[in-house]
């Protein structure tokens, strides 16, 4: 890495995921910032930066995973100490971006609370943001200020370019999730099926799933999601096994990993579910290998190196040949 890289790029990690800033760090060759974060007996969060950031280009990295509110208040004062510290830049690195399913209005009187952190975060002096497979494509709208969207696929199909998956088949788990699951088809060339749900009774109490789209019967299934939070999804497993499939894997960027998914996870008869580390997953959580995680940290590396040298994000895809819009 060169010196100036070194010389003016600070690395601040949070306290929501600090195993991946430690990894970015040792990627880039920069010893993360002296950052000290309490909380006081009030519950309030206090920051306080132990270096100078004066002209520096500053990359905070902070998924605002659960709990949500602590973590994304406690980025926001991270921003707001780098601001009023003279950093000649402030970079918010967010790899799961927290309150992204609420994107729009279901019914009336409700907010968009992912517009409002889009506006929170701008307000607080942040200069860029970064994030990895937003729920939806068109959040990046929500900024007034650069936003890189990224994704994830191409690092999680890695675990899917085997000789063993060559008549496999990526399964979205619903209409809205096509989009992400073409772009599983576009780097792997395997077909697609489509989930849908049908609701009965009164109040459409009783839900049936079925494959609406595509054929699974004698394949190898690899279920792709964004996020995986209650382990809902596991629920497809069984049915696509009596719809006549062989194995199920999944694919997910997100593990939020509520205790209840753990326990659909070990209780299903999914053969692997793939994640990255947007967010921290422990040991106990990984069940033995059935819960595998695959780093981004050294492509946030990469996108970090870009944007401090003012060169494209997006030819980072462009060099994989990956040619879907991110």
């Amino acid at each position: 890495m060169s010196s100036p890289l070194r010389k003016d790029v600070t690395i601040i990690a949070g306290r929501a995921n600090p195993q991946l800033a430690d990894e970015i760090g040792a990627i880039l060759g920069i010893p993360l910032c002296d950052i000290r974060i309490s909380t006081f007996p009030n519950s309030e969060t206090h920051v306080q930066v132990e270096e100078s950031l004066r002209g520096k280009d500053v990359f905070i990295i902070q998924p605002t995973c659960p709990p949500v509110n602590d973590n994304l208040m406690e980025l926001m004062i991270m921003v707001d100490a780098c601001r009023r510290a003279s950093a000649r830049q402030v970079n918010a690195i967010v790899p799961y971006f927290g309150y992204g399913r609420q994107d729009h209005k279901s019914t009336g009187r409700e907010p968009i609370t992912a517009k409002l952190v889009a506006d929170i975060l701008t307000v607080a002096g942040a200069n860029r943001v970064v994030a990895v497979d937003l729920h939806s494509a068109p959040i990046q709208g929500f900024f007034n200020i650069p936003m890189d969207h990224l994704t994830a696929v191409p690092l999680l199909a890695q675990s899917f370019k085997k000789p063993k998956f060559k008549d496999a088949v990526i399964v979205s788990p619903d209409l809205g999730g096509t989009k992400l699951a073409e772009k599983y088809t576009d780097v792997l060339h395997l077909p697609m099926a489509v989930m849908s749900k049908r609701r009965r009774g009164i109040g459409g109490r009783e839900v049936e799933f079925f494959v609406s789209m595509g054929e699974v019967k004698g394949k190898t299934v690899i279920i792709v999601d964004d996020e995986i939070t209650s382990g809902s999804t596991t629920k497809l497993v069984d049915i696509l096994l009596e719809s006549g499939a062989k194995e199920v894997h999944m694919a997910v960027t997100h593990p939020v990993l509520a205790t209840s998914a753990v326990d659909r996870v070990r209780g299903s008869a999914l053969k692997q579910l793939v994640v990255t580390n947007t967010i921290d997953v422990p040991e106990g959580k990984r069940l033995d290998g059935k819960i595998r995680v695959v780093s981004i940290a050294p492509l946030l590396a990469k996108v970090i190196k870009n944007i401090h040298e003012n060169t494209s994000v997006s030819k980072i895809f462009a060099e994989q040949h990956i040619n879907f819009p991110v």
